[in-house]
């Protein structure tokens, strides 16, 4: 159900790394507990951001939630076009509905991030 080339936080966002940037998402447990997405506050390109910082926020019609950082690094794209359509979150979490690109200060950091299998298994104890 999770894709296996991405990484997992308890914060349910995901990291897909690139070389030395990644793209970072909201994963599909998230959007199904926010329900449908009406609002995407993005951060400004430059933006230097620390793991865990918040990155934005994502706002549904019932609730609006907080957006880690996976990793430390620099904001250097946003997508756009969140802001015109932000039910693409809802759509393609882990696609189409990504939400920043970084520029990765320190790699070793996604060794703190789940694979995939354990953030499955990490849903399954939430669900109980």
């Amino acid at each position: 159900m999770y894709p296996e080339n991405l990484y997992y936080t308890k914060d349910h966002e995901w990291l897909k790394v690139e070389g030395e940037e990644a793209v970072v998402g909201i994963t599909d447990f998230a959007q199904k507990q926010l329900g449908d997405i009406i609002y995407v506050d993005l951060p400004q390109v430059g933006k230097i951001l620390e793991a865990h910082q918040t990155i934005g926020t994502v706002e549904s019609v019932k609730s609006v939630s907080d957006v880690y950082s996976p990793v430390s690094g620099e904001v250097i794209e946003v997508n756009s076009e969140l802001s015109q359509t932000p039910d693409l979150i809802n759509k393609d979490p882990h696609g189409q509905g990504w939400i920043v690109r970084l520029k990765i200060k320190d790699k070793s950091e996604i060794n703190n991030l789940m694979k995939a299998a354990d953030y499955e298994k990490y849903l399954e104890g939430l669900e109980h």
